[in-house]
């Protein structure tokens, strides 16, 4: 069975927020988010998210951190916001084939999913800023 890029994101979002949560490595989290939804092989878009916004975070948060409202932190934000911040803004940066605009529109579906009413809205603003002006 075919995976969707959106449930790719999906886990991905599911295996960083393991990582960030828990004393666990990459691998052991990627093989526990794919156990429990009874996929036995990793797609390999899924290793790339997750490896890429993994080792690349304090990367990643430092170009968010300069769009954030006044006086907000990173620290500030939930663990769930920030890991989507962080898969939008990789795939706006390193995945060439996915236009700009797509990668915002999956973030804002995982916040859909995930976060509430609000934060959609800032994801939105807060990526905004990476996609350039045509």
């Amino acid at each position: 069975m075919a995976i969707t890029r959106h449930k790719v994101r999906e886990l991905a979002f599911q295996t960083l927020f393991l990582l960030s949560s828990n004393n666990i490595n990459l691998e052991a989290a990627l093989q526990k988010v794919l156990a429990t939804a009874k996929i036995t092989e990793i797609p390999d878009y899924l290793y790339f998210l997750v490896q890429g916004v993994w080792h690349n975070h304090e990367q990643l948060d430092q170009q968010l951190s300069q769009y954030l409202k006044k006086n907000w932190s990173l620290q500030r934000l939930s663990r769930v916001d920030l890991n989507i911040l962080r898969i939008g803004l990789f795939e706006i940066q390193q995945s060439p084939d996915i236009p700009a605009k797509v990668a915002i529109n999956e973030a804002l579906k995982l916040a859909e999913q995930y976060s509430d009413p609000q934060s959609k809205k800032y994801i939105n603003g807060v990526l905004s800023n990476f996609v350039p002006v045509s």
